[in-house]
């Protein structure tokens, strides 16, 4: 990778690897030009949206800009340009240097200042990039996905950072309002013993601040669950469609979560290579530690609602499959009275189709002048309708 050339290069025994100081002198600690003070700092304002400010967008994308040294802030530059002048003039210092939504053109002025990579250029310019970790010459470029939960909606709000990371300068690129880095800046500018220790230290706080933001995530999704477990069993009929979205979400989470993993043990293999700080390892190792217990956790969700799922899929059948019967039952039931009805109006209907036929009164029937024949036809209608009332009788109709 070749040097930049606007700005003059430092003694060879200063200049610092992304992932490793060089030894310092012996002698007295550098101190701070006292012909110059250094200028009080900034509020810290990471969490605005340049996007969203009143009276338009601003002239540029920076949230925040600051120049460090031996771990305490000596300049805050207002622009880009004033950063990179500042840079120059301080050859042991390091930039910080937060973006939020930047345009093309202070990203083409970055990667010229700084020697970016196009490829990790292009992807800093677009956003839904997966995670990863990716070393060009003396640069990494770290794709994040943070996390957050909304209590109000009750689900999972994704956002993306990029990070560039040189010999003396860190550059983040947020394309969301997650993650918040002001919380992140406060915490390195009050411990300057980590914070001297370089661009790797803020890499490391930003990492640790990125895991530390999957806890309440965690905590509400299990909450979540417990919830639909209940709705489930007590059988609420949104509850297929919650399970679904919360199951995208976990996906959407896994896939947030699963590279971190291989990502922090890549860093880990690299420590012996750029002699990591000691106290960096420690601290790299508890967060590899938090990402892969909250990737075991995302992944144990994920499972769980699975389950969830096939039994609330056998819960409706069963509830179905009783409704079905009860459905079943009460037509039994009905054709049972329909039985009966019909059993007892045949046998109601046989003395009527007989006293109807001798009710006509025809002068040539011949059972009209016979003597027996009133008997005859009450006999007739009795033997008519027991008959009828055996037979319906063993056919379980009556």
């Amino acid at each position: 990778m070749t040097e930049r050339r606007a700005r003059p290069e430092p003694n060879a025994s200063t200049r610092k690897h992304a992932w490793r100081r060089s030894p310092r002198p012996p002698g007295p600690a550098p101190t701070t030009n006292t012909s110059q003070p250094p200028e009080p700092p900034a509020p810290l304002e990471d969490t605005k949206d340049p996007a969203t400010t009143p009276g338009g967008p601003p002239a540029d994308s920076i949230v925040e800009a600051a120049l460090y040294r031996d771990g305490v802030r000596v300049a805050t530059p207002a622009s880009l340009a004033d950063t990179f002048r500042r840079l120059r003039d301080q050859p042991n210092g390091m930039a910080w240097i937060g973006l939020a939504r930047p345009t093309e053109a202070e990203l083409l002025s970055l990667a010229a200042e700084f020697d970016l990579h196009e490829l990790a250029l292009e992807d800093a310019m677009e956003a839904h990039q997966r995670p990863k970790l990716e070393r060009y010459g003396r640069t990494l470029f770290v794709v994040l996905r943070a996390a957050r939960y909304l209590d109000a909606p009750e689900e999972v709000d994704f956002g993306e950072l990029h990070v560039f990371v040189g010999p003396d300068f860190v550059i983040t690129v947020r394309h969301s309002a997650a993650p918040d880095l002001s919380g992140v800046r406060r915490r390195m500018e009050e411990t300057p013993d980590l914070l001297k220790l370089g661009p790797e230290a803020v890499l490391y706080a930003i990492l640790d601040a990125v895991v530390d933001g999957y806890a309440p995530v965690v905590a509400g999704v299990q909450n979540d669950i417990d919830e639909i477990e209940t709705e489930v069993f007590r059988g609420d009929p949104e509850v297929s469609r919650r399970i679904y979205e919360l199951s995208r979400e976990m996906v959407e989470f896994q896939r947030a979560t699963r590279p971190l993993v291989s990502m922090l043990h890549s860093l880990m293999a690299g420590f012996a290579k750029y002699g990591t700080d000691e106290e960096l390892q420690r601290y790299l190792r508890d967060v590899a530690d938090h990402v892969t217990h909250t990737s075991e956790r995302v992944d144990s969700f994920r499972q769980a609602l699975a389950d969830i799922l096939t039994v609330n899929a056998t819960l409706v059948t069963q509830q179905q499959n009783a409704e079905m019967r009860a459905l079943a039952e009460a037509g039994f039931e009905q054709n049972e009275e329909i039985k009966k009805i019909s059993s007892w109006a045949a046998i109601l209907f046989a003395p009527t189709l007989v006293g109807t036929i001798y009710g006509m009164n025809f002068d040539t029937m011949p059972e009209l002048k016979w003597a027996a024949g009133y008997p005859f036809a009450i006999l007739l209608m009795a033997v008519v309708c027991v008959s009828l009332y055996f037979i319906f009788k063993r056919r379980d109709w009556l």
